[in-house]
């Protein structure tokens, strides 16, 4: 194991009602969650019976790094003013949410267009978000598995985005996800992926470690427990080591499914 991949930070997905006893429970340093409905446009709830003061505190006593994941409705690209404007909001909430709670970061999928619309709409739109938003923690666009419509599920999709975005006031607050099954499902070959990645937006600041249900380029995005799915073991513990970022597993099952996938990850690093 080399000392670099020893010091990459595992973590996972955690239910949002008690992060910090789920890190406990798991014994990882950091935890990812939702802050309400991943469906739904109420707006953030902090579930943490000290509010979202008391989930910091807590969370920075036991040396738990918290990430949030946005709602999987965000869509800041869709030319769909219905969608794209209470986006945007719901965007903003939830990065006042994630400061309020000191998050590390506020995971966001790269969202869509019409079928009917140029992609380089979907890219001014993401840089009119990135420019409407106060930023007040890292924006880390994720890539996507599915929809030839999607403005992070591909390379040059991904690389339209980073163009757009350049240059605009908040961009150096905007970082990059990469999921693996994401990478996997949606046709980006992981032996070249994290260099692919870093040549478009020269950083990658998470990583969401997740086997594959389906097969490469199926466009499916179900996430496998680790050596369960469909990518190659030693190319997805290549990934890992090579975007040397902290990791989020999104992998199923309860704790004990997820202590078995971070020792199966440590011992393939």
């Amino acid at each position: 194991m080399s000392p670099q991949s020893q010091q990459i930070a595992i973590g996972a997905h955690v239910d949002q009602a008690d992060p910090v006893g789920e890190a406990r429970e798991r014994g990882v340093p950091l935890v990812q969650m939702f802050l309400g409905d991943p469906q739904g446009y109420r707006g953030p709830e902090i579930q943490h019976p000290g509010g979202a003061a008391g989930l910091r505190e807590e969370a920075a006593e036991a040396g738990v790094d918290l990430y949030v994941h946005a709602p999987y409705i965000v869509n800041v690209a869709t030319t769909n003013n219905r969608i794209r404007i209470p986006s945007r909001k719901l965007l903003q909430q939830h990065v006042d949410a994630a400061a309020e709670i000191g998050a590390k970061g506020l995971i966001v999928h790269g969202g869509h267009v019409n079928k009917a619309d140029d992609p380089s709409i979907g890219f001014d739109n993401w840089r009119k978000a990135v420019e409407a938003t106060d930023l007040k923690v890292p924006l880390l666009i994720e890539n996507t598995a599915g929809g030839d419509n999607a403005m992070t599920r591909y390379l040059e999709r991904i690389a339209g985005v980073w163009a757009a975005i350049e240059g605009t006031e908040g961009a150096d607050m905007v970082g990059f996800c990469l999921d693996t099954c994401h990478a996997h499902a949606g046709g980006n070959d992981l032996e070249t992926v994290v260099a692919d990645v870093l040549a478009i937006t020269g950083r990658i600041d998470l990583v969401h470690a997740n086997d594959s249900r389906d097969e490469f380029g199926s466009g499916a995005d179900r996430h496998a427990n680790f050596g369960a799915g469909r990518i190659d073991p030693d190319l997805l513990a290549a990934v890992v080591r090579d975007a040397a970022a902290p990791v989020v597993m999104e992998t199923p099952g309860p704790a004990e499914a997820h202590v078995a996938d971070a020792a199966w990850l440590r011992d393939r690093l």
